[in-house]
């Protein structure tokens, strides 16, 4: 199984930037690849029971030269609650979570 890759965002309250520079990237490399459907990045508030949260982006296996530029780690595939589609195509939900409905 390939890894996934993540890596923070920072504060909820100032992910906007990083978030907007992330997703233009992946739009160039998205393109640059032709558009395949496993290829994204999803992102999740997380708060882990502090008081801010904090947004987290997941990248699939298929993003991987652009999760190495962003200096993501390694990781496990993101458990699908609560992801939200921040960069691919709405096909990536079934290709890289079939076992969920959406």
């Amino acid at each position: 199984m390939e890894p996934w890759y993540s890596m923070s965002l920072g504060d909820g309250m100032l992910a906007a930037m990083p978030q907007a520079e992330l997703e233009a990237a992946f739009q160039r490399a998205f393109t640059a690849a032709g558009g395949p459907s496993n290829m994204a990045v999803f992102t999740r508030h997380e708060s882990e029971g502090r008081l801010h949260c904090e947004v987290m982006a997941y990248f699939s296996p298929a993003a991987w030269d652009l999760a190495k530029a962003f200096g993501a780690q390694p990781c496990e595939k993101p458990a699908r609650a609560e992801l939200s589609l921040l960069a691919g195509d709405k096909r990536a939900w079934l290709a890289l979570f079939p076992e969920s409905d959406r």
